[in-house]
């Protein structure tokens, strides 16, 4: 009994060969891109600290100009479905090393290969879907910011009619304040004043009483005088 089968998949490769770094290096790398998208896997690529990302991405830049020249498949409906390294030849080096000595060098190649294949129709319906959604987000960004912006400015209204508040409650106490001053600076000049008045009675009192002690002590030297003539 016959089985159907699934139509095999297109795939197109990119093969990079020789490549002066080792193939332990280029799949950690490789790693990384394996089932992305091209966008995500460039997006990785470009960001990669590593010395062997730039010779992947042209690997994979290949791959996919591949597709389109010779499929007419664009970019945006390809995935990365496989990637991988081995070994190449290596290239022997020596190092001259003390007492006439050589220690060997080792310069590890690799041969890199990208196949990309393009997305199933349910896959293809979703990726649209997420791209209209990001296209949609703009808009829906810009309302958050216009939203945040109003927030921000009645809040920031609230708080000048606050600041214009606490100043004027400020000035309201400057001014009473003032008040209670020319107040107190008035009470303690008459107070001044009452107290000069007293003073100056007192001083007033004070000769008055002293006119009145000399007139008397004239007056008994008079009369004792008169009592000396007429005993005399």
């Amino acid at each position: 009994m016959a089985t159907a089968t699934a139509p095999r998949q297109l795939e197109v490769r990119a093969v990079l060969r020789h490549g002066r770094f080792s193939a332990y290096k280029a799949r950690e790398v490789l790693n990384l891109i394996r089932g992305k998208t091209i966008e995500e896997a460039r997006s990785i690529l470009l960001f990669t600290e590593r010395g062997c990302a730039v010779p992947i991405l042209k690997v994979l830049d290949s791959a996919v100009a591949n597709a389109g020249a010779n499929n007419d498949i664009p970019p945006e409906e390809l995935y990365v479905t496989a990637c991988f390294a081995d070994e190449g030849p290596t290239l022997r080096r020596f190092r001259p090393r003390a007492r006439g000595r050589g220690t060997r060098i080792r310069k590890r190649t690799c041969h890199v290969t990208v196949v990309v294949a393009r997305l199933s129709p349910a896959e293809l319906e979703r990726k649209r879907a997420r791209d209209a959604g990001r296209r949609a987000a703009p808009a829906d960004a810009r309302a958050a910011r216009a939203r945040r912006v109003a927030k921000s400015r009645r809040s920031g209204e609230a708080a000048a009619a606050a600041a214009s508040e606490e100043q004027a409650v400020d000035e309201t106490a400057v001014a009473e304040d003032v008040t209670d001053e020319s107040t107190t600076e008035t009470a303690t000049a008459e107070e001044v004043t009452v107290e000069e008045a007293v003073t100056e009675e007192n001083e007033s009192t004070v000769a008055e009483d002293a006119a009145d002690e000399d007139a008397g002590a004239d007056d008994a030297g008079s009369e004792e005088n008169e009592s000396e003539e007429k005993d005399a």
